[in-house]
């Protein structure tokens, strides 16, 4: 019998002495986790077996052509596999069921290393319940399915076993752990200009290249795990195991995936384990006929304001399911980590629905903590990080839970960063109710350095949330219309475009220098997209006007969108040069209310942001702690970034020896309204 790991206190009270009162409750649901992880090793042979379920679940395929098919549906009587292979017979083909409610069937091969289903076959299991009733449903384990919208929005299911020649091959090792992530928030099917859903095939030649040079280093695939309505942006998900088919073959996102690693990046899959589509003809939901097989039965099981199903994370099978989802997009598709959604939602029994958190640490351990889908995060977790050393894992949590980013082995849920969800929603609200002028300084470095010791953080300005339908990219709230006819620069350089190009800048840098340990930007944010995100629906007319990415405007060399692309540049490749995601935070020396000037000393580098409205600042006196000769590294306002050329890098300045603001010594320099500056040594 495995020796049960003890829990040391200690290591969480090091982090956070506040925690001491809580520390039953952490010992407590850490005890939980070493049950199931005892459990795993002594009954399934530990991780490396237990997480590769679709190596025995599913159809699985031999050298000899015999196919070996297996389900888990405890609660049915009889079971037959159905296709075209077997013209849909539903008796011919019988599944034998094992002692744990596991059904199977071997198919000979039709000849030495010919199956007796044909690749890219439609496929079925027929099963009788106990109340006698006959249901078929589309394979749990399935690795493609495919929907036909002129005939049917269900999905069938497909038997995917391509011939060597066809399947791809990779090239590229995978990346190594990135130093600090600059994730870019990407989605396959607006990933184009057209009127239509893009392709896997044309984000790899198109897209991939554009990411690559803007300098980040990793993607953040979304709605790759099958979802039957395109508008739910992939996060009502049928089939877990199988990819999007919508933007193509498995084969064209092995290749998405190898090309990006080809260039260096790492890719994370967003991972929807939070909670599954109620689908039944096309989902897990009855699958077996019954309310309870892989979610909780009753009002338990259903996420009210989703029209959801949620899972029963207390299930063996259903953590078998579920872990080895994780490793089969770690194997089969060679992705490097995930995203994981909804992590709110599943910690808490309320998920989050109807409750403010104000950061009590009751909130977080009391009654109101679902332990259950907790360990199982814990497990995920650790189970990743055991077999894949490099992999990262993001947590979505808007909760601001203590120890979600420490590893398991410390007391902590085992995550490597957290989505910094506050810091978006501040934007939002200056721009919707406050005037420039009473933006307050102390509020916005407080909201952008409120991160919890030890853990770390992915910054960013704004991501897919803000850009949905209901509400607008920062570009359109700084411009808005003005964008339909000032963005050219054949036309006037009015205010309001002066303001939203100088703020657009501003916001992204002083977010991803201030905010956190990693940085985020949701795909053509970067270049100011215009407008919203809108996917094809019966409200719009199922229109792909605003479901799409318009990269015909910053390839215009006569639009102003390019500059702001530019700077985005320029600020990831700074980033890359002098480390400052991955250095300790800032120190910040200067919040001024009434000047709206910010200064902050990271990694060796000198920020200086001026939000005055209208007030320019000549010898301006910033404290440095450092001694020595800066010089202007980037600056918003060089012409390439649509500045006004008033200061341009290169410029240098001598510090004085006296203190200033808490700091050694200080130096003076110019700076413009609206501008914000990086001076190194």
């Amino acid at each position: 019998m495995a020796a049960t790991a003890s829990f040391d206190p200690q290591s969480v009270l090091k982090l956070d002495g506040y925690l001491e009162p809580f520390i039953p409750a952490i010992a407590r649901r850490h005890e939980r986790f070493q049950k199931w992880k005892d459990t795993i090793d002594q009954c399934e042979g530990g991780y490396e077996e237990f997480t590769r379920g679709f190596e025995k679940m599913g159809f699985n395929v031999k050298e000899s052509g015999e196919v070996v098919y297996r389900e888990w549906a405890p609660n049915v009587t009889e079971a037959h596999l159905i296709g075209d292979f077997n013209q849909w017979n539903r008796m011919s083909h019988p599944l034998k069921k094992n002692n744990f409610g596991v059904w199977e069937i071997t198919l000979p091969p039709e000849a030495p290393g010919v199956c007796a289903i044909p690749h890219d076959s439609k496929v079925k299991i027929s099963m009788i319940t106990q109340s006698g009733a006959r249901i078929e449903r589309i394979p749990a384990w399935i690795q493609r399915v495919t929907q036909d919208l002129t005939f049917s929005p269900a999905y069938e299911g497909r038997f995917w076993n391509p011939a060597t020649s066809e399947r791809y091959q990779f090239k590229n090792p995978r990346p190594p752990q990135p130093r600090a992530i600059r994730i870019y928030e990407a989605h396959v099917g607006i990933s184009t200009s057209e009127h239509r859903v893009g392709t896997y095939k044309e984000f790899t030649k198109d897209t991939l290249p554009r990411i690559h040079a803007l300098g980040y280093n990793t993607i953040q695939l979304m709605a790759i795990m099958e979802h039957p309505y395109y508008a739910s942006f992939g996060y009502q998900v049928t089939s877990f195991f199988a990819a999007s088919s919508r933007y193509g073959t498995p084969e064209e996102l092995r290749e998405l995936v190898d090309t990006a690693h080809g260039m260096g990046i790492t890719v994370l899959l967003d991972v929807v384990h939070s909670h599954a589509c109620k689908n039944v003809l096309d989902g897990l939901n009855a699958f077996d006929g019954s309310d309870h097989q892989y979610f909780h039965e009753g009002s338990k099981g259903r996420h009210e304001l989703w029209d959801s199903r949620l899972f029963n994370y207390g299930s063996h099978e259903v953590l078998r399911f579920l872990l080895s989802n994780l490793r089969f997009y770690m194997e089969e598709y060679k992705f490097d980590g995930f995203r994981f959604d909804g992590v709110t939602s599943m910690m808490y029994v309320h998920h989050g629905m109807g409750t403010g958190f104000s950061g009590g640490y009751p909130e977080y351990f009391g009654l109101g903590a679902d332990e259950e889908a907790i360990v199982y995060l814990m497990l995920a977790n650790d189970a990743m990080h055991a077999l894949y050393p490099s992999v990262i894992t993001i947590a979505e949590d808007v909760s601001g839970m203590p120890l979600l980013c420490i590893p398991v082995s410390q007391g902590g849920i085992g995550f490597d960063y957290r989505l910094s969800m506050a810091i978006p929603d501040m934007w939002i609200k200056l721009l919707k109710h406050k005037t420039d002028d009473e933006w307050d300084m102390g509020d916005i470095v407080h909201t952008l350095t409120d991160r919890r010791y030890g853990e770390k953080s992915v910054a960013y300005a704004e991501s897919h949330d803000q850009a949905l339908v209901g509400d607008k990219t920062l570009a359109f709230w700084l411009m808005d219309k003005e964008m339909y006819t000032h963005m050219s620069d054949l036309t006037p350089m009015t205010p309001i475009i002066a303001r939203g190009l100088s703020l657009h800048k501003m916001i992204r840098l002083l977010v991803h220098s201030l905010g956190g340990e990693g940085y985020l930007n949701f795909e053509g944010n970067e270049f100011g997209h215009p407008e919203w995100l809108d996917f094809p629906r019966e409200g719009n007319n199922n229109s792909f006007q605003h479901a799409r990415r318009q990269w015909n405007i910053v390839d215009d060399q006569l639009l102003r969108y390019r500059y702001l692309n530019n700077f985005d540049a320029a600020m990831n490749h700074l980033e890359e040069e002098h480390k400052w995601l991955s250095a300790p935070q800032a120190y910040v020396s200067l919040k001024h209310g009434g000047d709206k000037m910010i200064a902050y000393e990271r990694s060796g580098l000198l920020f200086v942001f001026n939000f005055h409205p209208t007030k320019s600042f000549t010898d301006y006196r910033i404290g440095v702690d450092e001694a020595g000769e800066y010089r202007i590294i980037l600056t918003s306002d060089e012409k390439k970034f649509g500045g006004f050329e008033n200061i341009s890098c290169g410029g240098k300045f001598t510090t004085t020896p006296m203190e200033w603001n808490g700091r050694k010594n200080w130096l003076q320099i110019y700076i413009p309204s609206r501008t914000c500056v990086v001076l190194g040594k």
